[in-house]
């Protein structure tokens, strides 16, 4: 009964995730610019796009996001999910894993990731309330390559049957010292601040994913599953995409992924330009599994990866650390935020 129960929010969120999905998205790479540079005494073949993750080294920047696992059905999504990323070269995080934790038989809806990308990154991925043991029985699931920790406070607040209480820091502090593979302390579509990264940074942590609002938005979709749907007013709850990377650039070392609301090539370069070490989407990938099939999607993230080429031509960026030495414009209300916030740091 409990699995079944579990089970049947997975797919309600694979389903709601999709209802509400919108390439509207509003996490302020619009009121970014490049500067165009009109000699950029390069070609598209001399792009590299290898970045690293600590001790990961990465083919491409880009991560296919947690999304789902805990049901037939989810498990389906997570096989083609694995073929996505090994066809791709790009890593792949799972969804939450807690359900595992509670039924061995949920473990199988999970280890398709592993099994369709035997040779490429694999992320685990648990709630931040968890324990160690717990923690190390999710990697050793998959064999991952890092773990994602999910924080993801006005989810559970919203959600009907979510947690009403939250002592999570020296929990993961203590994950981060245990683990000997990377541990990224990740967002669910809020944002982090400022003040956020400097508790995560002093508790050990080196690696976050910063989950802006503009993607896939938790608070719509928990709010919806409500009898009374009577939480609308935090639709729009927390920092963008942009915002987040903001904050960031505030906090010295630590490695950040930017997810949330990432739309195109564009997004891609903008993020990376604003100090994203990797890329994440969760929204994109899913539309489009969804609405086409599994070769079309290959096809759509491999044109993601050709389009971020001839961006970085155009830029004269050979490297995804030259992209970060570009300069960008801002718009007068991303300008207000950092001024209101304090943040007019140099990049």
């Amino acid at each position: 009964m409990e699995l079944s129960r579990h089970a049947h929010r997975k797919d309600e969120h694979l389903s709601l995730a999709e209802k509400f999905y919108t390439s509207q998205a509003t996490s302020q790479f619009d009121q970014l610019r490049f500067v165009h540079q009109s000699f950029p005494e390069m070609g598209v073949a001399d792009t590299d796009l290898t970045t690293t993750l600590g001790p990961l080294t990465l083919p491409v920047p880009l991560l296919i996001e947690a999304m789902t696992g805990g049901s037939p059905r989810t498990g389906q999504v997570n096989a083609q999910l694995g073929r996505l990323a090994a066809r791709t070269k790009m890593a792949v995080a799972s969804g939450s894993q807690s359900i595992a934790l509670k039924d061995d038989r949920a473990i199988a809806t999970f280890t398709p990731l592993r099994e369709n990308n035997p040779d490429g990154l694999v992320f685990a991925n648990l709630g931040a309330g968890h324990t160690v043991a717990q923690a190390q029985r999710v990697v050793d699931m998959l064999a991952a390559d890092a773990l994602e920790l999910h924080v993801n406070t006005a989810q559970e607040l919203i959600m009907p049957e979510g947690d009403r209480a939250f002592h999570w820091l020296d929990g993961i502090g203590e994950t981060v010292a245990a683990l000997n593979v990377p541990v990224i302390v990740k967002e669910v579509g809020f944002g982090m601040a400022r003040e956020t990264l400097t508790r995560l940074a002093a508790v050990g942590v080196h690696y976050v994913d910063l989950g802006g609002r503009g993607g896939t938005n938790f608070a719509t979709i928990e709010n919806f599953r409500r009898p009374q749907k009577d939480l609308d007013y935090l639709a729009n709850w927390g920092q963008s995409t942009v915002e987040s990377l903001l904050e960031a650039q505030a906090v010295p070392d630590l490695t950040t992924i930017a997810t949330g609301g990432i739309r195109n090539p564009l997004d891609i370069a903008k993020a990376l330009a604003l100090g994203a070490t990797v890329v994440g989407s969760a929204g994109q990938v899913l539309h489009h599994l969804l609405k086409t099939d599994e070769d079309a999607t290959a096809k759509f993230l491999l044109n993601w990866q050709d389009g971020l080429r001839r961006i970085m031509t155009l830029l004269g960026a050979r490297t995804v650390a030259d992209l970060r030495q570009q300069p960008l414009l801002f718009s007068p209300e991303l300008e207000n935020y950092r001024r209101q916030r304090q943040l007019n740091n140099e990049r």
